[in-house]
């Protein structure tokens, strides 16, 4: 009798880190921010990202000729931002500090001005370019709006653990009701000094690495990221950086209250003509329930829920990066979620792909073999 073999033996990263290895935190950052407060994007038609947004579940809080705020079920600000321009992109992220003296101290360690926001945020900022180039605003006392209604997670039965009685379950075919900003997920040329700019300056401690197989030697090409609130558990990642041939955005998640909220709110996008990109499954680092979707300009977005907390004392995890390890059940990962489907996005990453190899950075030659190798892996 033969054993089959488990793909995501050692995958899980419990192994910590070797001697030498990148530690995860810095020994002394700037300041601790708090949490991921927006994100920013320029987009040429509000119309149809405000018809896509309501469909995937957010709200619209402002709407102009030229701007649009979308908010989550769960008090503060916006959580996305979307101004129009000439062409579809993401401008970077938004954070926000435990309070406006970090933003001073902040903003003497870099050498910038703390500026004020638009009326209609409210508060204060501190903007930041990261190694990538990407703006990095810290935000403080913005206006918080008040929490919305939220979308009720079901009542299950657990074997003959019985909650429900006498009752039928039927979750409405609707858009999730999106409770909060989970994380952004970015792709970087400079992945080890864009990495140490982020926990030097932001506070953030890292919860897992990934590296190539058979390339631990030569350090991790990603890391999924948290803020630091001392013992007060985080999400498993805020941020998560990854090495790759161009800086751009791969995609940002946003919790809802269950899997019938993620599944039955997935039913509704396909009505509305939306397209999958890959899920329903469960992710291995971080442990959450995901579904993604492409908007349409392209940029992709992921439902969540269940997803791990940590607090300050876990030291991050170790684990080589390959397609099979980013779930732990659902469908193989698509074409499309890893962004090498025939068409446009492929052509652009191809060349990316030359011209990272011809330039000076991080992903050369073997980073590329290793990428090749993951993703067969």
């Amino acid at each position: 009798m033969t054993s089959r073999h488990d793909p995501h033996t050692g995958l899980h990263s419990e192994q910590g880190a070797r001697p030498g290895e990148h530690p995860g935190r810095a020994s002394d950052p700037v300041v601790k921010v708090h949490d991921l407060a927006w994100l920013e994007f320029r987009k040429p038609d509000l119309e149809r990202a405000e018809r896509f947004a309501g469909a995937f579940g957010f709200t619209s809080v402002l709407r102009t000729a030229d701007e649009l705020h979308l908010r989550c079920t769960d008090p503060g600000s916006p959580c996305v931002l979307i101004r129009r321009g000439p062409r579809s992109r993401f401008v970077g992220p938004a954070f926000r500090a435990a309070d406006r003296q970090d933003l001073l101290r902040l903003a003497d360690a870099t050498d910038r001005q703390v500026t004020p926001l638009p009326e209609s945020l409210g508060g204060v900022t501190v903007d930041l370019t990261d190694p990538s180039g990407a703006r990095v605003r810290v935000v403080s006392d913005t206006h918080e709006l008040p929490a919305l209604a939220a979308q009720e997670p079901q009542t299950l039965n657990f074997g003959r653990d019985a909650a429900r009685v006498n009752a039928v379950q039927r979750p409405p075919r609707e858009p999730a009701g999106v409770q909060r900003l989970g994380h952004v997920v970015l792709q970087t040329t400079k992945y080890l000094e864009t990495l140490n700019w982020y926990l030097k300056n932001l506070g953030l401690v890292v919860s897992d690495f990934l590296y190539y197989p058979g390339q631990r030697d030569r350090g991790p090409v990603m890391s999924f990221i948290r803020c630091d609130r001392g013992r007060t558990p985080a999400d498993h990642h805020t941020l998560a950086l990854v090495l790759g041939p161009a800086d751009r955005y791969v995609h940002s998640a946003y919790q809802v209250a269950d899997l019938d909220a993620l599944a039955a709110g997935g039913e509704h996008l396909l009505d509305q003509g939306y397209r999958r990109s890959w899920g329903i499954g469960r992710h291995i680092q971080g442990s959450q329930i995901f579904d993604y979707w492409r908007d349409p300009d392209g940029f992709l977005v992921e439902h969540f829920s269940d997803g791990d907390l940590f607090d300050c004392t876990l030291e991050p995890g170790w684990a080589p990066l390959t397609t099979s390890g980013l779930a732990q059940w659902g469908p193989p990962a698509t074409k499309d979620f890893l962004g090498i489907s025939p068409g446009r996005e492929s052509l652009r990453e191809l060349r990316a792909v030359i011209g990272a190899l011809r330039a000076d950075n991080e992903f050369d030659v073997r980073r590329l073999r290793g990428l090749l190798k993951a993703g067969t892996s």
